[in-house]
């Protein structure tokens, strides 16, 4: 008796028809693994900015690696094994036809990491940032006192405070009353920026501009006085240094972006046996204006356990460190520290070793 008959071209028709519906694999994972690479980017990113404000603030050296390139692979294979067999049976309870299948998927992405290193990129890190990008950034929309606090050193002799241990200082009260006047100018819309030439040098102008509202007019002439300016002059030339060489100069002492680094760093977290044990210094205490405290640049906390509810949260010696995600100050602070770094990564970036990845 034959049990049964098996019809190898439909098992090999149906499995020629799977093979081929593989055929575009890459396209179909390109918007998810894009998005995937994207986001798991930009959290080590996060984490590794946060892990060295951590380490700077214990004395650590920092140190950043780079995604120079991200290369993903995929392979698939399969088989079929048909087999067929007829004999007499006194039972159909033994298969008289087998059918097989083997097939594996494989994804291969290579990774490559690049050291920022070198000369060039130690110096973009110490080189002070130019003056007109921080009158461009207030000029974009970010609040003057924010950029003003966390990039200049001093603005016409008036200091800023400085966090780093090793020239740790307070800033001078009118230097957050400026600030304070800076921001409602730029709400006002009371001044702004112009570039020209002068001397075949590009020169960045500070315009204060004098409106008929009372109230920014009054602000305009606070600045101009906590600046010593002439109030009679409304373009002011911005300049690199201490002070101005005359009454018609706005004198920025800016900070590199290593002394932003440290700055940021200071407002962190320690525990207390960490202190008492000489392993860190302790926290600045916070400046005051008007009598009330300064609010920090950023906070990141710590303990001893791994927080639940964290925006970005790293692992140092046995603590952890985190900024929490309800912290939407923090977040932007981070996230603008992130796009500050961009402008001084080295642009001759070590070239991403040649890789040949098979086709076959």
């Amino acid at each position: 008796m034959i049990i049964g008959r098996l019809r190898p071209d439909a098992f090999v028709l149906a499995f020629g028809m799977f093979l081929s519906g593989c055929g575009g694999l890459g396209p179909g994972f390109l918007g998810k693994d894009r998005i995937d690479y994207n986001v798991a980017i930009s959290e080590s990113w996060k984490e590794e900015m946060m892990l060295n404000l951590v380490k700077l603030r214990y004395g650590d050296a920092p140190v950043f690696l780079d995604v120079a390139s991200i290369i993903s692979q995929y392979q698939v294979q399969g088989s079929v094994n048909l087999n067929g067999s007829w004999f007499n049976a006194p039972s159909p309870v033994y298969p008289a036809q087998m059918i097989g299948g083997i097939g594996s998927y494989a994804d291969r992405p290579t990774v490559t990491y690049s050291p920022m290193v070198g000369e060039r990129f130690a110096r973009s890190l110490m080189t002070p940032i130019p003056p007109g990008a921080v009158i461009s950034l207030i000029q974009a929309g970010y609040p003057a006192d924010l950029v003003l606090r966390l990039t200049v050193h001093s603005i016409n002799g008036l200091e800023n405070r400085y966090g780093g241990q090793e020239r740790l200082k307070r800033g001078h009260p009118d230097f957050y009353r400026l600030i304070e006047r800076m921001r409602s100018a730029q709400l006002s819309n009371a001044f702004g920026l112009r570039s020209q030439k002068i001397n075949d040098k590009l020169s960045s102008l500070f315009i204060i501009r004098d409106t008929s509202k009372p109230e920014v007019s009054d602000v305009s002439r606070e600045i101009r006085t906590l600046l010593k300016l002439n109030p009679q002059v409304n373009e002011m030339t911005v300049v690199y240094g201490s002070v101005g060489s005359n009454d018609h100069e706005v004198a920025l002492l800016t900070r590199s972006v290593l002394d932003v680094l440290i700055e940021l760093a200071s407002y962190i977290e320690v525990p207390s046996q960490d202190v008492a044990e000489d392993r860190v210094n302790p926290t600045m205490p916070a400046d005051r204006h008007q009598g009330t405290p300064m609010p920090p640049l950023i906070r990141i906390h710590c303990g001893l356990q791994k927080p639940e509810d964290a925006f970005i949260s790293v692992p140092y010696h046995k603590n952890w460190f985190w900024i929490e995600d309800k912290d939407i100050t923090s977040k932007r602070m981070l996230s603008f520290l992130m796009f500050l770094f961009t402008l001084v990564e080295s642009p001759d970036k070590a070239q991403a070793p040649l890789l040949t990845i098979p086709t076959g």
